[in-house]
Parts: C-alpha cells; sequence; structure tokens
C-alpha cells in the first residue's frame, strides 16, 4: 500500500476524538428528537391532511415500531456493512425520510416517510454510541458517555417544547424540516471524521469471507414481536386492553409471546444471531438494561403527563408550558458534566447509579404532592430535581454497562441498550395515559361521594356561586343549573390533577425499586490505562 493511501487514515486518527464525539451527537439528537417532537403536532397533523385524531396516532406508532426492529439488528449491519458505511447512510436516509415527511399530502404516506426515518433512525443511536466508546480510552469513556447523555437525555426533554414551539409558529411540516439542514451538517462532519477501527474492519472481513445465511427468520420474529407491542402501547387504552370485545389486543399480545419466545430460542440456538442475548449473562449488562428500561419510562411519564398537567389544568399553551420545562434542561447540562468528571476521577458509577435513583425518586414525589394553587416557579424546580437525577445516572450506567462487555459483543450489547431506552419511553408514555384515565375515574368516584346535599361545604359552595351568577344573569333556575355545572367542573379538575399526580407517585415508587437492582452490580471504575475485563 503505498503512503498516499495511508495518508488519510492517519490524517484521521489524529483528530481528536472530541471533535468526532461532537460530530456523532449531532444526528443522536437529531433521532431522539424525533421520537416525541411530533407527539404535540397530531391534532395539527390530523387537521392539515383531513384525517381522524385517533389515526394520526400512527404517526408515532409507525416510527416506533421501525426503530425498534432496527435497533437489536445495528451490531450486525455494522459489522456486515461497516459501522462508518452503515452510520453514514442511516444519517442520509434519515434526512431523505425527512424530506417526505415533510412533503406528505395524505396521512398514509406520511406513516410509510415514518416508517422509512424509523428504520433509518434506529441506526443512529447504537452507531454513534459505538464509535464513542471506540474514540475514547477506557479512562475517559465517562466523558464520552456524558456527551452522548446530553444528546439521548435532553432530546425527548425538549422535544415536545421545541415541537410545541415549531407547531405555533410554524406548521408542523417544519418539525420534520428541521432535521434537512441538521442531518446535512452531521453528514458532512461525520464523513471526514469518523472510521472504523481495526477490530471492526477484522469482523467485517471474517463476516465476508464466512459467508453465514441471513437469519430471515429471525428477522420475521422480531419484527412480528416489534410491530405486535408497539400497536398494542399506542392502542391498548384506546381499545380497553384485555377487555377489548374485539380481541385485538388480546391476539397481539399472544402474537407478541410466541414470536418473542422464538426468537429467544432460535437466537440461542444460531451460530451467527441477529441479536446477540449471550451480552445479558453479564450481571452488570442485565441490570442496567431494566433500569435504563424503568428509568426512561419514568422521564416520558413525567414529560408527557406534566406538560398535559399544566395545559388542561392551567391553561398554558404549548410554547409556554414548555418555557416553563426548559430550565431542567439547563440543569441537565450542568450535571452531566460533573458527572462526567467524577467518572473520570476514579468514582464507582454504581453510587453515582443509587444516587441519581434517589433524587429521581425524591423528584416525582415532590410533583406529586402539588395542588391546583400552585405558580409555574413552583413547577420548575421539582422538575430540575426529575431531570437532574436521570442525569447523574446516565452517562455511569452506559460505563457500567459496557465496562465487562468484550469488544466483540459491543456492538449487539449498544443496539440492545438503546432498544430498551426506546421501548421503556413507549411502555412509560402508555402507562402514564392508562394511570391517567383509570384514576381520574376513580377519583371522581370518590368525590362523588360526599358532594351530596348532606355536605355543608358543598351546600355553601351552591349557596354562593347561585347567588353570584342571579346577579349577573337575575334568572334563579338557570343560575341553578350553572352552581351545579360550576360545582361539577371542580370536581372533575381535582379527579384529574390527582390522576396526573398519582402518575408522579408511581413513577417514584418505580424510581426507588430500582436501587435494589445497583445492588447487584459488579464494581464498575475503569482504571486509568488499566485493561478492563471480565471478573
Amino acid at each position: 500500500m503505498t503512503s498516499a493511501a495511508l495518508a488519510v487514515p492517519l490524517a484521521r486518527r489524529s483528530i481528536s476524538p472530541w471533535l468526532i464525539a461532537a460530530a456523532v451527537v449531532i444526528p443522536t439528537f437529531m433521532e431522539v428528537l424525533d421520537t416525541t417532537i411530533a407527539n404535540v403536532a397530531l391534532r395539527y397533523i390530523a387537521g392539515g391532511l383531513s384525517a381522524p385524531v385517533t389515526d394520526s396516532e400512527w404517526v408515532i406508532t409507525s416510527y416506533l415500531a421501525a426503530n425498534a426492529i432496527i435497533l437489536p439488528i445495528s451490531g450486525w449491519l455494522g459489522t456486515r456493512l461497516g459501522r462508518r458505511n452503515y452510520f453514514l447512510m442511516s444519517i442520509a436516509i434519515f434526512v431523505l425520510a425527512s424530506v417526505l415527511c415533510g412533503t406528505a399530502t395524505s396521512l398514509n404516506a406520511l406513516i410509510a416517510a415514518r416508517v422509512l426515518q424509523g428504520l433509518a433512525g434506529g441506526g443512529l443511536q447504537p452507531s454513534s454510541q459505538g464509535i464513542l466508546l471506540d474514540a475514547f480510552p477506557r479512562e475517559k469513556q465517562g466523558a464520552a458517555m456524558t456527551l452522548f447523555g446530553i444528546a439521548a437525555l435532553l432530546a425527548p426533554v425538549i422535544g415536545p417544547t421545541l415541537g410545541g414551539y415549531i407547531t405555533d409558529n410554524y406548521g408542523w411540516r417544519w418539525i420534520f424540516y428541521l432535521n434537512l439542514p441538521v442531518g446535512l451538517l452531521a453528514l458532512i462532519l461525520c464523513s471526514y471524521l469518523v472510521t472504523d477501527p481495526d477490530y471492526l474492519k477484522e469482523q467485517r472481513i471474517q463476516a465476508s469471507t464466512q459467508h453465514q445465511r441471513f437469519d430471515t427468520l429471525g428477522l420475521c420474529l422480531l419484527s412480528v414481536s416489534m410491530v405486535s407491542w408497539e400497536i398494542v402501547l399506542s392502542k391498548g387504552q384506546e381499545w380497553d386492553w384485555l377487555g377489548d370485545p374485539f380481541l385485538r389486543v388480546q391476539t397481539l399480545l399472544i402474537l407478541f409471546v410466541l414470536s418473542l419466545s422464538g426468537l429467544i430460542y432460535r437466537e440461542a440456538r444460531i451460530s451467527n444471531p441477529l441479536i446477540n442475548f449471550r451480552t445479558l449473562a453479564d450481571r452488570s449488562f442485565r441490570s442496567c438494561c431494566i433500569i435504563v428500561f424503568c428509568a426512561y419510562g419514568v422521564l416520558y411519564a413525567n414529560t408527557t403527563s406534566l406538560p398535559g398537567l399544566l395545559q388542561s389544568l392551567f391553561g398554558y399553551d404549548a410554547t409556554t408550558s414548555g418555557l416553563v420545562l426548559s430550565p431542567a434542561g439547563i440543569a441537565a447540562v450542568v450535571v452531566l458534566f460533573v458527572v462526567g468528571i467524577l467518572l473520570t476521577r476514579r468514582v464507582d458509577a454504581r453510587y453515582l447509579m443509587a444516587t441519581g435513583l434517589i433524587v429521581l425518586a425524591a423528584g416525582n414525589y415532590w410533583m406529586s404532592q402539588l395542588n391546583l394553587s400552585i405558580s409555574p416557579g413552583q413547577v420548575i424546580l421539582p422538575r430540575v430535581v426529575v431531570i437532574v437525577g436521570l442525569s447523574m445516572m446516565f452517562a455511569p450506567l452506559n460505563v457500567a454497562a459496557f465496562l465487562y462487555i468484550p469488544k466483540e459483543l459491543r456492538g449487539a450489547a449498544v443496539g440492545l441498550l438503546a432498544l430498551l431506552r426506546n421501548e421503556g419511553g413507549s411502555v412509560g408514555t402508555s402507562v402514564a395515559q392508562t394511570i391517567l384515565e383509570r384514576r381520574e375515574q376513580f377519583h371522581a368516584l370518590r368525590l362523588n361521594e360526599r358532594l351530596d346535599t348532606f355536605n355543608p361545604t358543598a351546600r355553601q359552595f351552591l349557596k354562593q356561586a347561585q347567588a353570584i351568577f342571579t346577579q349577573h344573569n337575575g334568572d334563579e333556575p338557570l343560575s341553578r343549573t350553572m352552581s351545579l355545572q360550576a360545582l361539577e367542573l371542580a370536581r372533575s379538575r381535582q379527579a384529574a390533577s390527582l390522576a396526573y399526580f398519582d402518575v408522579f407517585w408511581v413513577s417514584a415508587a418505580v424510581a426507588v425499586a430500582l436501587i435494589l437492582l445497583v445492588l447487584l452490580m459488579r464494581r464498575s471504575v475503569a482504571e486509568k490505562g488499566a485493561h478492563v475485563a471480565a471478573e
């Protein structure tokens, strides 16, 4: 090989890993942002495309289902295609699909474009995380995961805020057009800065010479599992879960269980599995998978419920509620950098994760104790505490998860963890919606038990309200009806607020329970300059 041929790889190796990190977190942020940015615009999308609002939910479901299919097999695709090639191809297709989403003239066209977008976006998170882990030495991987955390944690936090602002001021199509300049910038930077390490090149050569058959059956089982799961999560509450009279939920759950069981059985018995479940043999990685699944469920439950609380019960618009939530994003960045410094100074990742879970639980419990008399400032601080708790555990979790995973299994481990992170968000959103609807009915019934003619407080309220209405309209029968409606409105607002607070209480309980999993993990400190291997 000539010296000219060697010049480009050597030049690229001399580039600072921080430049590589800055380049690869851009597409990660863009992809994660698209999982939540469209949530607030569904009604506008339905109206703009003359479709029912309930059908517009497929814009979210189709993206998540396609994303979930690709995430677990991203390691396999990266090995066969080359991680750099696969990463750049994913960025290019994602940008193209985003433009197709923005130009869609019907709901079916938009859903098809979102499927393509989800398939491309599924390769961005695992690839960028793997690139970061390889670009930095082991003693600086905590700092690398801090940068990845900024993208993966802040994107769902600011997604609804940014989506509401763009929709209110420019229209829903610009939610997707925004990816065009960002994606092109990421494509240019990554094409110059990103290279494959030697061990990945060797794996690709071995894979090309072995000529192993593609696991078509495994892909089919995976697709059925993920599509069934996402549809159940998206439509379960609307279809009354296991009470569905048309047996749609029951059928989908049976398909999910059978296909997932078949997938696990097959992948454990073949030599070239699409999803390598052997990574779960490591107890630290196994604990981190459960923690990240539940923690992102808590994040998405909080992130979707709090704007709903502010907009439905306090009358905030999407932009104003986003401004109330935005200080938490600033706090997250600060905490992520502090945690990154602590990790580089050999602080055990388990201690940081446990502390983060305690703070996360405290923030959610604080929010569960709010009431309808609060001001916007009283929402900001508990929300900041919630996001600070998540920020404290995100980078340590990523370090602990991969510390004992061999390099040859890292791609599979990254894809599996990314899948569970995304699915945790889907589950959190669905569970929060179910809790809201079921607990609102419960609280309304419990409040009704005391709202009768024997309750002196209720009688006093009706008497005062009727007097006020009579002063304005002079019609006593009408005033009596209006006072009863006012009492019903007050009861409904209280029931809805209590249901929202129940979501936060459940989130706090989940965070406390996750602390037990930290105790099952191995010591997670990256020694400077040491070779980290399994104990």
